[in-house]
């Protein structure tokens, strides 16, 4: 594999690994619709600057997009078959690490 596409996984991985970084994502996929930055800092109960910390590594990783609506940051997941994809993937392989 090339160094550019381990490069990739591996900002992906990062980004996966925050339980809160997880909690973002499920929360902006059950919406079904963008949230401001804001409301998501509130739903969490997670200081904004942290939630935008946080958000920054998902978008790095291409799992969220984040765009401007007036003075407003909002964000999106950018495809919820993906994240639920790579979250089963790795409930299931934690699984089978229990399993052996």
């Amino acid at each position: 594999m090339s160094e550019e596409i381990l490069q990739d996984a591996a900002k992906v991985f990062y980004a996966l690994s925050s339980a809160a970084r997880l909690r973002i994502l499920s929360l902006l996929d059950s919406s079904k619709r963008p949230l401001h930055i804001k409301a998501v800092s509130r739903a969490l109960k997670i200081d904004y600057a942290t939630v935008y910390r946080h958000i920054r590594a998902l978008e790095s990783a291409g799992l969220v997009e984040i765009y401007d609506v007036g003075r407003s940051r909002v964000v999106e997941v950018k495809d919820p078959n993906t994240v639920k994809e790579l979250i089963a993937k790795a409930s299931e392989l934690k699984q089978r690490a229990v399993k052996n």
